[in-house]
């Protein structure tokens, strides 16, 4: 079954994420659709209850679709580090969470940072630093309706965090075939290979 086709007009970016609504908007910029996000229509963020990225993604979509009455787009995103089982994952936000507990409220993400890479450290000096960013993104319509799409991108992590562009764990993610970081890459190098991007373009070719 083919996937339902947005048509232009108001969309949702279920995030209140700055940064994250940013990027989006950047992809969405040439498709002829009207981005708002969550955070300008002061809908609430929901509780991220879900186990996976896509059920993470989908509580979001649907809650701004109900909400706003109008298609939403969710993402759900995480770094997975291979030698640490795939963590961060699903609870990436959560380790920034947990790590601004003493400091607090909000997320601190270079002591989440910091957090990562003292559990490798651990583990030793040869110690596996490959890992990957997942985003899932997440349409869903007011009737219900809804489509996911999933992307990757595959690198290693790298310490002392570099740059200042990107946000989150970007500062310590090399992506394969490349020596910056996510923070040092011009933001149209980063659309262009980044995990968001690769599920983007999977709901381009299926939606748009």
């Amino acid at each position: 079954m083919s996937a339902r086709k947005l048509t232009p007009g108001r969309l949702v970016i279920a995030s209140h994420n700055q940064g994250k609504v940013r990027e989006i908007r950047e992809l969405l910029e040439p498709y002829g659709v009207e981005p708002v996000s969550a955070g300008e229509l002061d809908l609430p963020e929901p509780e991220e209850t879900g186990t996976t990225f896509a059920e993470n993604a989908l509580l979001k979509a649907r809650a701004s679709a109900e909400g706003a009455n109008c298609v939403a787009l969710a993402d759900d995103s995480g770094l997975c580090v291979a030698a640490l089982d795939d963590a961060p994952g699903v609870y990436t936000a959560d380790w920034a969470e947990k790590a601004a507990f003493e400091s607090g409220p909000g997320r601190d993400w270079y002591m989440a940072m910091g957090k990562v890479e003292g559990k490798l450290a651990e583990l030793g000096p040869d110690t596996d630093r490959s890992g990957y960013f997942t985003c899932t993104l997440a349409l869903a319509w007011p009737d219900g309706h809804h489509e996911i799409f999933e992307g990757r991108v595959h690198g290693s992590l790298t310490w002392p965090p570099r740059g200042t562009l990107g946000f989150g764990y970007d500062p310590v993610f090399v992506p394969n075939g490349h020596e910056q970081t996510f923070a040092q890459l011009d933001p149209a190098d980063k659309h262009a290979i980044s995990h968001r991007a690769d599920a983007f373009a999977k709901l381009v070719a299926a939606c748009l």
